[in-house]
C-alpha cells in the first residue's frame, strides 16, 4: 500500500449482468463509463485510514447511499505530506493530506482550505531484546540527545536513570529517520523543538531535516523494515503501523511528569486542551500538551483543498469526508487513530459553509 492504491468496485448488479464478469466488463462493455475518481496525495501517517474510508465510500455508492456525488472511487498516493501539498498545484489533484498544519496566510495566498480529518500519535519504536511493548521509558531531552548524536548507547546513564528496572544492553543506538518530506517528521521534530533548546536552535521543526545521525529512508514501510532488521534501532512512525508491525515502543515523559504510551487515550487527552476554537483554519499543535494523561508526540492530519478545482470537485471532497466523519470513527479507532469529535465536525461544517459563501461572492 506504500505506493498507490485504487479501489475500483461499485458496478451495479444490472450492469454486471449485461456485461458479464466485472473484470471482463471493463474491457468488453464500451457503454460502461466510470466517473473520475476523487484524487488525493500526501500523508503516509493517515494512509491506512484514508484507504479504509475509501472502501466505505464505495460501499455507500453501491448501497445507493444519500451522498450527493456520483463518483465511486478514491485514489490516494502515499508521497508524504510535503509532496502532497506541492502537488496541489496540479489540476488533477482534489486534496492533499498533511500532518503539518498550513498557516492561515499561506492558505489565503493560494486560495485553499484546511480542516482536520483524524488525530493520532507518533510512536517511538525500538528494537531491543527483552523489551516488551512500552516497557522502556524515554523523555524528550533524552530523545533529542539521541537524535543530536550525544547519546550513543542504550546503556547511557541518562537512559538507565529513567529505566531502573530494565537491564539495558551496552549496544549502539541506531537511529532511523525519514529522508522524504514527512508530516510525521514534522510532528516528531516539533516535539523535539519544544523540549530541547539545542534541537530548536540547530534544526527546528520541519518536514525535511538534515539529520545529524542515523540512517534515512523513504516512507513509513521502509522505516519499519529498517527497525525490524537492526538491533539497537530507534525510529518514529505512526502508532497504528508500529503496533501492527509488532515492534516494541516507548512510553514518553510528558509535561506533567507522567510516562504515557502512544495510543488513543493519550491523544484524546492532548486534544482536550488544544485551542481549536481560537485557531484560524484549525492550525493547532497537539505536541507537548499540559494535560496529565496527554501523550506528548500527538498530531492531526489535515485535508488541504484548493478552491481552484471548482465547486463541483470541492463538493465531492466534502462529500467523501462527510461520510468519513459520520461513519468512519470506529474504523479510525480500530487502526489506532482518534476520530475528530462531533463538536469538531460541527465546526468543520460551519467552516465549509462560511468558505463556500465567501467564495461565491
Amino acid at each position: 500500500m506504500e505506493r498507490f492504491f485504487r479501489q475500483m468496485r461499485g458496478l451495479s448488479a444490472a450492469t454486471a449482468h449485461l456485461c458479464g464478469l466485472i473484470a471482463i466488463t471493463l474491457v468488453l462493455c464500451p457503454t460502461v463509463v466510470m466517473a473520475d475518481p476523487i484524487r488525493g496525495a500526501g500523508s503516509t501517517f493517515a494512509a491506512p485510514i484514508i484507504a479504509r474510508w475509501a472502501e466505505n465510500y464505495e460501499k455507500a455508492r453501491m448501497d445507493d447511499g444519500d451522498f450527493s456525488s456520483p463518483d465511486w472511487t478514491v485514489d490516494y498516493e502515499l508521497v508524504g505530506s510535503l509532496a502532497g501539498l506541492m502537488r496541489l498545484d496540479q489540476p488533477e489533484l482534489d486534496f492533499a493530506a498533511s500532518d503539518m498544519p498550513v498557516s492561515h496566510e499561506e492558505l489565503a495566498k493560494h486560495g485553499r482550505q484546511q480542516f482536520p480529518i483524524v488525530l493520532g500519535s507518533v510512536a517511538v519504536a525500538v528494537n531491543l531484546d527483552g523489551i516488551e511493548k512500552s516497557g522502556i521509558n524515554l523523555t524528550g531531552p533524552v530523545l533529542a540527545d539521541i537524535y543530536l548524536g550525544k547519546i550513543k548507547s542504550w546503556a547511557d546513564p541518562a537512559i538507565k536513570a529513567i529505566n531502573p528496572n530494565i537491564a539495558l544492553p551496552d549496544l549502539a543506538i541506531s537511529a532511523v529517520t525519514r529522508k522524504d518530506g514527512s508530516g510525521t517528521t514534522f510532528i516528531f521534530t516539533e516535539y523535539l523543538s519544544s523540549v530541547s533548546p539545542e534541537w530548536k536552535a540547530t534544526h527546528g521543526a520541519d518536514t525535511l531535516i538534515k539529520w545529524p545521525v542515523g540512517t534515512s529512508v523513504e516512507g513509513t514501510q521502509d522505516l519499519i523494515r529498517a527497525v525490524q532488521a537492526t538491533k539497537g534501532a530507534i525510529a518514529y512512525a505512526d502508532f497504528g503501523q508500529v503496533k501492527r508491525a509488532n515492534l516494541p515502543y516507548a512510553a514518553i515523559g510528558n509535561k506533567a511528569g507522567k510516562f504515557v504510551k502512544p495510543g488513543p487515550e493519550g491523544v484524546r487527552a492532548a486534544a482536550s486542551v488544544a485551542s481549536w476554537d481560537e485557531a484560524k483554519d484549525f492550525a493547532v499543535s497537539l505536541t507537548d500538551q499540559p494535560a496529565e494523561g496527554a501523550y506528548p508526540i500527538a498530531g492531526a492530519t489535515f485535508a488541504v483543498v484548493s478552491r481552484k478545482i471548482g465547486p463541483h470537485r470541492f463538493g465531492r471532497v466534502q462529500d467523501f469526508f462527510r461520510l468519513a466523519f459520520e461513519n468512519g470513527g470506529k474504523d479510525a479507532e480500530a487502526l489506532g487513530y482518534v476520530p475528530v469529535t462531533p463538536q469538531m465536525v460541527s465546526q468543520i461544517v460551519k467552516y465549509w459553509l462560511k468558505k463556500d459563501t465567501a467564495a461565491s461572492q
